[in-house]
């Protein structure tokens, strides 16, 4: 199978190739942190990924995007990457062989070690994706993302890759593309020299196991609304006080299950 130049820009080349499309080869650092998707929908990427802060911080090569195409590790004349499900049922299996081939692609010059580079199919049975799953990964080398498509993939091939299945929650998506780019964005966000303020990561949702306080801007009464007094009084120990507090009660009344079982104040 003859392959075509990956390309970080423009229109790709419809011919079928196996050559990974990186995405921003030419900015990116050396040692920078890595994410590497394997998709039958590369065009899908950088996506969102591509804007604000993380397309930013991708231009600035804080990061770096590859995509592996799924499709030129395909078999018979027209490169079918899935088949029936054994045992019969509904939908189509995507192949253990053919998902071998993208992954043995994908983890070219990464670590083995799965604490350094994890290797994850995004799947609805997985363990919960979560703010401790994003520092974790943005604290690797990089990480391999599998996009899922149809009933699912071949367990074998995610045992003889130790493939961890992460889920982006309770609901099921037509393929792992939407969620990958969501792990990808709070995984980016975490680098340095992303966010220009990392006070900001720190006060977040999730960051001391409770969900984050509300915020207020001008105007300081609008519609008949104001901003509670106490954040306009300047007293910075008051403030903080307001803000836990605040953070506690919708915890308590959105997820309670953040809290310990205990008498809920951590």
């Amino acid at each position: 199978m003859s392959e075509t130049p990956s390309k970080s820009h423009g229109r790709l080349s419809l011919r079928p190739s196996a050559q990974p499309r990186d995405l921003m080869a030419e900015t990116a650092r050396p040692g920078a942190w890595e994410a590497r998707v394997v998709t039958l929908l590369p065009d899908a990427f950088p996506g969102v990924l591509g804007h604000s802060l993380t397309g930013r911080a991708l231009q600035e090569g804080l990061w770096r995007l590859e995509t592996v195409d799924l499709r030129p590790f395909g078999v018979g004349r027209h490169l079918n990457v899935d088949d029936t499900p054994a045992g019969g049922g509904a939908g189509m299996v995507l192949r253990a062989d053919v998902v071998d081939r993208a992954l043995r692609q994908a983890a070219r010059g990464a670590p083995e070690d799965r604490g350094r580079w994890p290797v994850v199919y995004l799947s609805p049975r997985g363990r919960p994706f979560t703010q401790a799953t994003a520092r974790a990964w943005a604290a690797a080398d990089g990480v391999t993302l599998l996009c899922g498509r149809f009933e699912g993939v071949d367990q074998r091939v995610l045992d003889a890759h130790a493939v961890e299945e992460v889920s982006l929650g309770d609901f099921v998506l037509t393929g792992g593309e939407i969620a990958a780019q969501a792990m990808l964005d709070a995984c980016v966000r975490l680098l340095p020299g992303v966010l220009g303020n990392a006070a900001s990561v720190e006060d977040e949702s999730f960051s001391a196991r409770l969900l984050e306080h509300p915020h207020y801007t001008r105007p300081a009464d609008w519609q008949g609304r104001a901003i509670p007094p106490v954040l306009l009084s300047g007293n910075h120990a008051a403030i903080a006080a307001w803000r836990r507090e605040e953070a506690l009660r919708l915890t308590r009344a959105r997820r309670p299950d953040l809290l310990p079982p205990d008498d809920g104040d951590p």
